[in-house]
């Protein structure tokens, strides 16, 4: 079958809310990818950052393979031999005293901001029904109904209304802002993303996030971190807090706790926030599954053992500083931490970052655009440098070809 049949199969039968590029993948090994013409790419997206360990890393693989074959949902009505492993490891891990296990990124969210809700009522003495929670213009969390009446972008929340209330939203990267509406007593924590991934790698000045903890600390207000797509390693630092040496209170973690091989999230939290959630208030028929289980614990070794933080740090360097040698028209500026980059392009002559991606699959590297103008560059950080410098020949090659 052609690859124009394998889309349009998917336009006839699925619901139409991606906007992928044209192209069919079949096979995945480390920093590649295959389409079902036998074509190889280099994958400069790693599924929004989830493949961290790169394509069906053998070790994860291995993990969930083995844990399928021997037992793969108990539900949480039953105890299993690896759940308490996988809880003690990720505790340890990124230190604190409880994990809550769920399946994606959204549920997560969700997860934290009840608890965060429900320690404003039983430790800080809010009001009943009256807790707010900050959280920064132009923010992404997830799709769900409480998510997106977080949002600031339209296309995110237009249409689905009523929207779920308890929300302050104020200037991302502005801490006077914060700390206006931390004068509100009913304000429970605050919610932020230590890099703006999906507005398109927005990194906020250097001190803003241990400014916004000091704040929240001076206010009894929980600090609350989505490191979904920031953490484990992809920033060249474990968290992206860690860069400010920042210990959220609330820790949001998915994609690369499973190194995109099944759907694990994860919220981490001490007892004081944690255990105000009692049996049968909160979960999940597969969060916190024996698979789920298996697979973030490989996952997380993999980052360990193959050092991989550091390597996102080191490669993120060499890409930054080759491509700001780049001199292009379209080309306005790079930015990112460790392996989390964008460039910001300028459109000319009607061609776009669309465009570019285009010709970017066409000399062999995927990357996709998002707000228009922002081209986000997020390999696996198993990345070594010799692909890297390979990547970066291609995105050379393919901006040159533009802006003459």
């Amino acid at each position: 079958m052609k690859t124009d049949a394998y889309i349009l199969r998917e336009e006839n039968y699925g619901a139409h809310n991606y906007h992928p590029l044209p192209v069919v993948l079949e096979r995945g090994e480390g920093v590649y990818v295959w389409d079902v013409d036998g074509n190889r790419y280099i994958d400069f997206l790693a599924g929004y950052s989830a493949l961290s360990q790169g394509h069906c890393h053998p070790r994860i693989v291995d993990a969930l393979v083995g844990q399928a074959q021997k037992l793969a949902l108990v539900s949480r009505a039953f105890h299993s031999d690896v759940l308490g492993e996988y809880m003690e490891y990720a505790c340890h891990f990124f230190g604190y005293d409880k994990l809550l296990p769920m399946n994606t990124g959204a549920e997560a969210v969700e997860t934290a901001l009840k608890l965060c809700r429900r320690w404003g009522y039983r430790r800080k003495g809010v009001a009943p029904d009256c807790a707010k929670i900050i959280v920064c213009g132009d923010n992404f969390h997830g799709r769900t109904i409480t998510v997106i009446s977080m949002s600031t972008d339209p296309s995110s929340y237009a249409g689905f209304g009523p929207y779920t209330p308890g929300f302050i939203k104020v200037p991302y990267n502005d801490t006077e802002a914060l700390r206006v509406a931390l004068q509100d007593p009913d304000v429970t924590g605050f919610l932020v993303e230590p890099i703006q991934g999906e507005a398109g790698v927005v990194v906020p000045d250097d001190g803003y996030l241990k400014s916004c903890y000091d704040l929240c600390k001076a206010h009894q207000v929980l600090f609350m971190a989505d490191e979904i797509q920031t953490g484990i390693g992809r920033t060249g630092r474990l968290l992206a807090c860690d860069y400010e040496d920042v210990h959220p209170d609330i820790l949001i973690l998915g994609k690369a706790l499973s190194g995109g091989m099944y759907p694990v999230s994860a919220v981490l939290a001490n007892d004081d926030i944690m255990l105000t959630i009692a049996p049968g208030e909160h979960g999940s028929t597969y969060g916190g599954s024996p698979m789920a289980a298996s697979v973030a614990i490989a996952s997380l070794s993999v980052v360990r053992d193959e050092q991989l933080t550091r390597n996102a740090f080191e490669m993120g360097e060499l890409f930054r500083n080759e491509i700001a040698k780049i001199n292009n028209p379209m080309l306005l500026k790079v930015r990112g931490k460790g392996l989390l980059n964008a460039v910001v392009t300028r459109p000319m002559e009607h061609k776009t970052a669309w465009d570019i991606c285009l010709a970017l699959k066409e000399n062999g590297l995927l990357a996709k655009p998002t707000h228009g103008d922002i081209i986000r560059f997020t390999p696996p950080l198993i990345i070594t440098k010799e692909q890297m410098m390979d990547s970066i020949a291609i995105i050379r090659k393919t901006l040159d070809a533009f802006g003459k």
